[in-house]
């Protein structure tokens, strides 16, 4: 199912076919490298099983993302509760190194914002980078985030940002 799409991007619900791609995210270093640590195989596929099973909330959800052109896979969208604080919902995405540096970050925040105002209750909404993250802080502030604080989580230095409509 679709749930929204952008000029080049279109973003559907997890589908139990989505193992191979989904490793091609988790177990890479290079995608990971400011999100999470790299997952085997294994661990991907169970994670994949647990979001399958679980019912997407009335807030959001994980989902993929495809180039429209050929529905190539091209990475993940999500809206999910912040770690430090689940009463709070932040957006995140991450994608293939092949569709790193043609705009489809920012092209997929700006529509996920639309999507959020649009499909969902809430009012504001966050964002988290590591601080050495410096293109997806620029994603964020094209996209009209306002840096909001500095934190630590888990011994990484964190930068919050937030959009509110």
């Amino acid at each position: 199912m679709i749930i929204f799409e952008t000029e080049r991007l279109q973003v559907r619900s997890l589908r139990a076919d989505d193992h191979e791609n989904f490793f091609r995210l988790q177990g890479d270093p290079e995608v990971m490298r400011f999100i999470r640590p790299v997952k085997t195989r294994e661990e991907s596929d169970a994670v994949l099983e647990e979001m399958l099973r679980s019912p997407e909330p009335d807030t959001g959800g994980r989902w993929m993302v495809e180039e429209k052109e050929g529905n190539k896979f091209a990475g993940t969208f999500a809206v999910i509760p912040l770690p430090y604080d689940p009463e709070k919902m932040q957006l995140g995405y991450a994608f293939i190194p092949s569709a790193w540096g043609r705009g489809f970050a920012t092209e997929l925040t700006i529509a996920g914002l639309e999507y959020c105002q649009k499909h969902t209750s809430l009012k504001e909404i966050y964002a988290i980078t590591e601080i050495p993250n410096i293109a997806s802080q620029r994603v964020l502030q094209k996209a009209g985030f306002h840096l909001l604080l500095r934190r630590e989580h888990e011994g990484k230095p964190l930068l919050v940002y937030c959009y509110k409509w």
